[in-house]
């Protein structure tokens, strides 16, 4: 799994003009899925976005996590994030998972992500032509992929 993380103050996604989900402050996920993505990278994935210090304690220093924070999540899939691009211009997206098995392992993210965060956790529409609006609080963006987890 790969995701790019943003830290935003304020987030929403709309489909065919009609906004499906919104957050104030909190964080905006776009989430890739590979073939080769299983449970455990779930779960390992869920810890470190869960604990992951990007917000400002009373000092200034990044060092509260979303749940410290008290702040929300929106969760989109993005199979983009698994372009090929190394032999002609058109991207390839042929490590990203076909639907069989990346619309279960994103319904499975968001759940136990949402499980974690302790309330609900906004998402897009897989699969929908989508539009993503944000204000990225800082800039803070952080990008991570599973099959680096060292």
């Amino acid at each position: 799994m790969r995701v790019v993380i943003q830290r935003v103050n304020r987030a929403s996604v709309s489909v065919n003009g009609s906004t499906v989900s919104s957050v104030g402050q909190g964080l905006l996920l776009l989430l890739g899925v590979e073939a080769a993505d299983t449970e455990e990278d779930i779960q390992w994935l869920c810890r470190k976005v869960l604990g992951l210090r990007v917000f400002d304690d009373e000092e200034g220093v990044m060092n509260r996590s979303i749940m410290d924070a008290g702040g929300d999540i929106i969760v989109v899939s993005q199979f983009t994030l698994f372009a090929s691009y190394k032999k002609g211009n058109r991207p390839s997206w042929i490590r990203a998972a076909g639907h069989e098995h990346a619309i279960p392992m994103y319904e499975r993210f968001v759940k136990v992500l949402s499980e974690g965060l302790g309330k609900p956790v906004g998402t897009g529409i897989f699969g929908a032509e989508m539009q993503v609006e944000l204000v990225n609080d800082g800039p803070v963006t952080i990008c991570m992929d599973t099959k680096n987890k060292e």
